[in-house]
C-alpha cells in the first residue's frame, strides 16, 4: 500500500502541445449539427484551448490534494483515492467510474460525502470514500493478459476493501461501475451494506409489453435509437480495441473527439457538452486517458465484458442481485429501466428515484443531486 502522487514531467506536456499543433485535420462535416460526429470547428477550438490555455498543473495539484495510493491486487497494480471521514462510524463506500470517465468524476463529491457538516449536512451520513481507477484506466496498471472483466474487477475491489480494513461497506457506480457494483453484491453479499446504481441494468420485461407506460415506451425507443446511431464506439471497442487504440494513444485530437462526443450525447447538455461541464472539466478527464496512454487498455474492457452487459440491456433479467439496492435514474441516462423491470433482477430495491435533470456522469454533472441520492439510500441501510 504505497502513497502515490501525480507528477507529470514537463516534457510530456510539451509533447502534447506539439502533437495538437500539428494535427492533420479533415474537411468539415457536410451537416450543420453533430449527426456526423464532433463538428470540425468545435474540435479545432477545443484542441487550441487544450494546447494554449488549459492548465494541467492546477488539476494535478487538485488530485494531489487527496490521499492517493497504489497497491497490487490479483497481480495488477491499482491506483485509488482513499479519503477517510473525520467521523469514525462513517460507512466505507467504494465508488466506481466507467468509460469514458475517470476518478476525476468524483472530485466534487468527496468532500460532502466524507465531511457532511462542512457542507451543511449531517455527520451521521458520513462516508469513508474509496475511488479506484479501473484496470487499464488512469494510473492503474494495464492488464497484460485477458480475463480482466467486470467480475474479476469486482473481486479485486472486494479484496482491496478488506486490505483497507473494511469488512462491511457500501458500493456505488455508473457505466461500468454499475456492473462492477452489482457484481460486488453478488460475490460478497455478507459484506455489503447496500449497492447504489446509476442506473440499474435491467432489460425491458416482455411480460409488460401489453401495458407499457409512456416512460417505458420512451426507454425502449431510446435503446433502439442508440443501437442505430450511437453504438459505433462500443462495437469497435468490443471487437477491435487494439485497432482503435493506436489512434487514441497517438493522437490527442482523435482522443478528444472520441470521448467528448459521448459527453455531448450522454449528458443533460441541451446539445453542447460545455452546457453540462466546463471545458476545463472535459479536459481534466481527457488527461487521465492521454497522460497514461490508456486508449487501448480502457477499450479492452469492452472486449472483455460488453457482450455480457449488453444482454442486461435487452436480453433476459437473469443474474439476480439480492442485496439491498438503491437506484437513481437521471433523465439523459440510457438505459432508463422502469422499476418493475428492474425488480426482476434486483430483488431488494429500497430506494428508487427518477430525477428531473442530469445524465450519465451524475457526480460530475450534478454533484449535489448525486450526494443527495447516496445519502437517501444509505440512510435506509446503515
Amino acid at each position: 500500500m504505497l502513497p502515490f502522487r501525480v507528477e507529470v514531467a514537463e516534457g510530456e506536456l510539451a509533447d502534447l502541445r506539439e502533437r495538437l499543433g500539428r494535427t492533420r485535420w479533415p474537411e468539415r462535416e457536410t451537416v450543420d449539427d453533430w449527426s456526423q460526429g464532433v463538428p470540425l470547428a468545435y474540435l479545432k477550438e477545443l484542441c487550441r484551448y487544450w494546447a494554449e490555455e488549459y492548465d494541467w498543473r492546477a488539476t494535478e495539484r487538485r488530485l494531489n490534494g487527496f490521499p492517493q495510493f497504489r497497491t497490487t491486487v490479483d497481480g495488477l497494480g491499482l491506483h485509488f483515492l482513499h479519503v477517510r471521514s473525520p467521523y469514525q462510524d462513517a460507512v466505507p463506500l467504494v465508488l466506481t467510474h466507467g468509460w469514458p470517465g475517470s476518478v476525476v468524476e468524483f472530485l466534487k463529491v468527496i468532500g460532502p460525502l466524507t465531511d457532511p457538516p462542512k457542507y451543511g449536512g449531517d455527520a451521521r451520513e458520513a462516508f469513508h470514500v474509496i475511488c479506484p481507477s479501473l484496470p487499464g484506466y488512469g494510473f492503474s496498471d494495464k492488464p497484460a493478459t485477458t480475463g480482466w472483466g467486470v467480475e474479476r474487477i469486482a473481486g479485486a475491489w472486494i479484496r482491496l476493501m478488506g486490505r483497507l480494513g473494511y469488512e462491511r461497506f457500501g458500493a456505488a457506480g455508473g457505466d461500468w461501475g454499475t456492473s462492477v457494483t452489482a457484481s460486488i453484491g453478488q460475490q460478497a453479499p455478507e459484506r455489503v451494506v447496500g449497492i447504489h446504481l446509476m442506473p440499474p441494468l435491467a432489460p425491458p420485461d416482455p411480460a409488460t409489453f401489453g401495458t407499457l407506460t409512456e416512460a417505458e415506451r420512451a426507454s425502449i425507443a431510446a435503446l433502439e435509437q442508440a443501437q442505430e446511431w450511437e453504438d459505433g464506439y462500443s462495437l469497435e471497442q468490443s471487437t477491435r480495441p487494439q485497432t482503435i487504440g493506436y489512434g487514441l494513444v497517438d493522437s490527442p485530437a482523435l482522443l478528444a473527439a472520441w470521448i467528448v462526443e459521448k459527453f455531448r450525447a450522454w449528458t443533460d447538455c441541451a446539445g453542447h457538452p460545455e452546457n453540462a461541464l466546463t471545458r476545463d472539466e472535459l479536459l481534466d478527464n481527457l488527461m487521465l486517458y492521454w497522460l497514461p496512454g490508456t486508449g487501448a487498455s480502457a477499450a479492452r474492457l469492452y472486449w472483455e465484458s460488453f457482450r455480457w452487459v449488453q444482454r442486461l440491456f435487452a436480453g433476459e433479467a437473469g443474474d439476480v442481485v439480492a442485496v439491498p439496492a438503491g437506484c437513481s435514474i437521471f433523465p439523459k441516462e440510457n438505459p432508463r429501466p422502469s422499476r418493475r423491470w428492474a425488480e426482476q433482477r434486483f430483488t431488494d430495491i429500497r430506494h428508487w428515484n427518477e430525477l428531473d435533470r442530469g445524465g450519465h456522469f451524475a457526480a460530475f454533472e450534478q454533484p449535489e443531486q448525486f450526494v443527495a441520492e447516496l445519502r437517501a439510500f444509505f440512510r435506509l441501510v446503515r
